[in-house]
C-alpha cells in the first residue's frame, strides 16, 4: 500500500469522500489516505491528523516524499484537537475500533459543526459509532462491508440529518447488523455474522451450565435475541 494504491478499506473509504472538500483524516499514520485523495485531484486540501509521534514522523515524511506540504498539512494531536473550527468539511477516521472512534467524535463535537461528511471504518464494533450517530443528530446514509487479507471491515458513513431515518421499525436489530448492509447481504456480511452466530452460541451453552443468576439469566437473553436475529438476517 502506497499513497498511488490504497488498501481495498482505505480505497473504499476515499470512496465516499465528497469531490472538492476539505478533509481531515484521523489516525492517518502515513497519511496515505489524504496524499492519494489529494493526487487524485478529489480534493484540494487536506489534514493528517497523528496522536503518537512515530506515525506523526510517518506522515510527515510521507507527505514530504510526495511533494504536497503546501496541500496535506500535517499535525500532531489527540483525535480533532488537530482540527480549527469550521475548517474540515469531512472527516475520515479508519483503522480503529468503533468505541474509540465514538468516544474521539464525543471529545470532538465542538470541531463538527461545520463537518458535512463522517466516513468511519472500524474494525470493530460499528455498533458504537451507530448508536453515537443516534443521539448527536447524524443519519448514517451509506454502510459497506468488505473482506481484506482474511479480516472484515465496515465503512459507515454520517451526514447530518434524522438518525431514526434508516432504522425504521428495526432500531435495535439494525444497529447491530446496520440497515444499509442488512439489504445487501454480501459474502463478508454473511461469513462475519455466521460466525458471530456461533460465537454466540457457545457462550450460551457456557452460561447454561453455570449458575442461573439475574445476571446470567439477561445475558441468555441476549444472546438468544442475538441468535434469533443472526438466522434472521442470514
Amino acid at each position: 500500500m502506497n499513497a498511488d494504491k490504497l488498501s481495498k478499506r482505505l480505497e473504499r473509504v476515499a470512496d465516499f469522500v465528497p469531490k472538492g472538500s476539505k478533509t481531515a483524516d484521523i489516525g492517518s499514520d502515513h497519511a496515505y489516505l489524504p496524499c492519494y485523495l489529494v493526487k487524485k485531484d478529489v480534493i484540494p486540501f487536506a489534514i493528517a491528523g497523528e496522536v503518537a509521534e512515530g506515525p506523526f514522523q510517518s506522515a510527515a515524511g510521507q507527505v514530504l516524499a510526495e511533494g504536497l506540504v503546501e496541500q496535506v498539512s500535517v499535525r500532531k494531536g489527540d483525535g480533532l484537537d488537530v482540527l480549527n473550527p469550521g475548517e474540515a468539511e469531512c472527516i475520515t477516521i479508519a483503522g480503529m475500533g468503533g468505541a474509540l472512534i465514538a468516544s474521539i467524535l464525543e471529545r470532538g463535537k465542538d470541531k463538527l459543526d461545520n463537518v458535512k461528511r463522517l466516513i468511519l471504518q472500524p474494525n470493530v464494533s460499528a455498533i458504537s459509532i451507530r448508536e453515537w450517530f443516534m443521539e448527536n443528530g447524524w443519519e448514517l446514509v451509506e454502510e459497506d462491508i468488505l473482506e481484506e487479507d482474511g479480516k472484515i471491515y465496515e465503512v459507515l458513513v454520517g451526514e447530518k440529518g434524522d438518525p431514526s431515518l434508516p432504522y425504521k421499525d428495526m432500531q435495535n436489530k439494525g444497529l447491530l447488523f446496520g440497515p444499509f448492509l442488512m439489504k445487501k447481504v454480501n459474502e463478508a456480511f454473511k461469513k462475519k455474522w455466521a460466525l458471530e452466530k456461533d460465537n454466540w452460541e457457545k457462550i450460551l451453552s457456557q452460561l447454561e451450565k453455570a449458575a442461573q443468576t439475574e445476571e446470567t439469566l439477561r445475558k441468555k437473553q441476549e444472546l438468544q435475541q442475538k441468535i434469533k436475529w443472526a438466522e434472521e438476517v442470514l
